[in-house]
């Protein structure tokens, strides 16, 4: 199926529909906590897309088992962020969300290097950027659940972005294509956002992303604003 079966709640909404709250208040910070269990739960759906939608396409078995291993690791993601939402005395579902990770699912559906460039390597290098801060503003709000919870994440992400590098570079040799450009040919076709600096280069090198890579379609903006990013 193109979509996967999901919960009755959250109300998914236009990503400019959701309302916006300020982290500084215990409400903002839900909020931010419910955001981030959206996205884990989306991820697990599409680590398990990427490895049925493309099974016609012959790969070694090491690509089913990090994409495997990936989708285990964004579903304990998610348990540990409803976790910390029940602390608070919320969950998963009580706030409305977005299904704009997902339109990268549909639009690459038919396109297995465009989803590995747009899922992994450009929304998932996003939570890289992003995480770090999200960090802090638990943290001095001394909310340790969340600041370990995001602490797993934040490592573990790592992980499955190079798990879209090196797949992407393999079927790069497989077809005889120049890496860099090929990335940036796929990401101005299918990708909906902007990719918006500060990036974290440190851990996008670890994951096989170098500057140049990121930052050349940063610098673009072809048709005015691109919209939103992750």
């Amino acid at each position: 199926p193109l979509r996967p079966a999901r919960p009755a709640r959250p109300e998914l909404l236009p990503p400019r529909e959701v309302p916006r709250r300020r982290p500084g208040s215990e409400a903002g910070r839900r909020a931010l906590l419910h955001a981030v269990a959206h996205i884990e739960l989306n991820a697990v759906d599409l680590h398990w897309d990427i490895i049925a939608r493309f099974a016609h396409v012959p790969m070694p078995l090491g690509y089913y088992d990090d994409w495997v291993k990936s989708a285990d690791e964004e579903s304990m993601h998610f348990r540990l962020v409803s976790g910390c939402l029940a602390e608070m005395g919320s969950a998963y579902g009580d706030l409305p969300a977005h299904a704009g990770m997902w339109r990268a699912a549909e639009d690459t559906a038919e396109d297995f290097m465009g989803r590995l460039s747009v899922v992994p390597m450009v929304l998932e290098a996003r939570g890289l950027d992003v995480t770090p801060g999200m960090i802090e503003i638990f943290r001095k709000a001394g909310v340790p659940s969340a600041v370990e919870a995001l602490e797993v994440i934040y490592a573990e992400e790592v992980g499955h972005v190079a798990y879209g590098s090196k797949w992407f570079n393999f079927l790069c040799g497989r077809h005889d294509l120049d890496p860099k450009e090929t990335f940036h040919a796929l990401v101005r076709k299918y990708f909906h956002g902007a990719l918006k600096p500060p990036f974290n280069e440190e851990k996008r090198a670890d994951a096989g992303l170098p500057p140049d890579f990121y930052w050349p379609l940063a610098a673009e903006t072809p048709e005015g604003p691109r919209g939103p990013g992750l």
